[in-house]
């Protein structure tokens, strides 16, 4: 079920910190990104115990991974200052369209 918020402008790879919750404070990079959630995989953010079963490519036990965390608990991280900030998309003269820290007006992709 999509929500009518708009579009995720967090995109892979990106740089993003943790606003709310138990690992408010930590910064990580965005690995995967669920639309249809509105939710975000990011790295060492969000770890849960995951028990597995032994199979052909792996032993059993106890596996720490990534679980999904929601993207307004989550906010991009300004190449300038690094704090966060939340996106603005802004057109330039050729057409393109580039993402940018509200911040500090840095651009975040290249």
């Amino acid at each position: 079920m999509m929500s009518k918020a708009g579009k995720i402008k967090i995109k892979k790879g990106d740089e993003v910190v943790v606003i709310v919750g138990r690992d408010r404070g930590k910064k990580g990079n965005v690995l995967r990104v669920i639309p249809s959630e509105r939710r975000l995989i990011v790295q060492g953010i969000n770890m849960v115990k995951h028990h597995t079963r032994a199979s052909a490519a792996s032993t059993a036990g106890i596996v720490d991974k990534e679980s999904p965390i929601h993207v307004s608990n989550v906010a991009v991280v300004d190449p300038k200052t690094g704090k966060s900030s939340r996106v603005g998309i802004k057109t330039i003269k050729d057409g393109t369209r580039m993402r940018y820290a509200r911040a500090s007006g840095e651009i975040i992709d290249g």
